[in-house]
C-alpha cells in the first residue's frame, strides 16, 4: 500500500484514485487496452492490485471512469478558448485544431473501438456524455449559418460528417511536432471550406450573406 502522505483520508483516497487513472492513461497510450489487465494498472501506479480493486470493478469500470474524467477536462478547456472568439468560422477552426491534438495525443481509444469494447450500457454512458462535444460543434455551425458565414444546412448531419473526417485525421502518437501542426492545419482548412466558408486574398473569412436578423 502507498505510504499516507495526504492530510485526510479523503484526500488520500482522491490521490490514489488519481494515480490509477494516471496509471491507467498511461499504459493505455502505450500499450492498448487489448491484454491490459488491472495488475498492470496497479503496479503501474505503485500500489497493491487490492487497492485497485477498491475503486473499479474491473478494466471496463475503470475505462469509463478515465474516459469521463478526460471527456470532462477537455470539453471544460475547449469551451473556454471559444468563448474568447466571436467568429464562428474561427470558432470552428479552434474546435478542429482542439479535437485533432486532443486525437492525436490523448491516451483514449477512438470511439468505434470503445464500442466494442464496452458493453452497450457503459457505451451508452459515455455517449451521453461526449454528446456534449456534438452539441457544441452544432451550436458553432448554426451560429455561423445565422451570421451569413456557413450556407443554411444541417448542423447535425454537417456535426456528424466533421466527427467522421477529425477520426480519420487523428494518427495518435505517430506525428513529430511538426507534421502534427502541418497535419492539424490542413485539416482545419479542409473542415472550413467543406462547412461552405469562404477568405479574402488576406485569409480573412468572408460572410456569404447577410445575417439571418437582417437579411431581407
Amino acid at each position: 500500500m502507498p505510504r499516507i502522505s495526504a492530510p485526510s483520508n479523503a484526500a488520500q483516497r482522491a490521490e490514489t484514485q488519481r494515480r490509477i487513472l494516471n496509471a491507467f492513461g498511461e499504459l493505455l497510450f502505450s500499450h492498448g487496452l487489448p491484454g491490459l489487465t488491472m495488475t498492470d494498472v496497479a503496479r503501474h501506479a505503485g500500489i497493491g492490485r487490492t487497492a485497485v480493486y477498491n475503486y473499479y470493478a474491473d478494466i471496463e469500470e475503470l475505462l469509463i471512469a478515465y474516459a469521463l474524467v478526460e471527456t470532462e477536462r477537455f470539453m471544460t478547456g475547449l469551451r473556454e478558448s471559444l468563448a474568447r472568439l466571436d467568429n464562428p468560422v474561427a470558432q470552428l477552426a479552434l474546435y478542429v485544431r482542439a479535437q485533432v491534438e486532443d486525437l492525436s495525443r490523448r491516451h483514449l481509444p477512438p470511439g468505434p473501438a470503445m464500442g466494442s469494447v464496452l458493453s452497450p450500457a457503459s457505451f451508452a454512458k459515455l455517449a451521453d456524455h461526449v454528446g456534449g462535444l456534438n452539441d457544441m460543434l452544432q451550436d458553432i455551425l448554426r451560429d455561423g449559418m445565422d451570421q451569413g458565414y456557413f450556407p443554411k444546412a444541417d448542423p447535425l448531419q454537417q456535426a456528424q460528417l466533421i466527427h467522421g473526417t477529425l477520426s480519420s485525421s487523428a494518427a495518435r502518437g505517430g506525428d513529430a511536432d511538426e507534421d502534427l501542426e502541418d497535419r492539424i492545419s490542413r485539416t482545419v482548412r479542409f473542415i472550413q471550406l467543406g462547412a461552405g466558408a469562404r477568405f479574402d486574398d488576406g485569409g480573412h473569412p468572408l460572410r456569404l450573406q447577410p445575417p439571418a436578423a437582417a437579411a431581407g
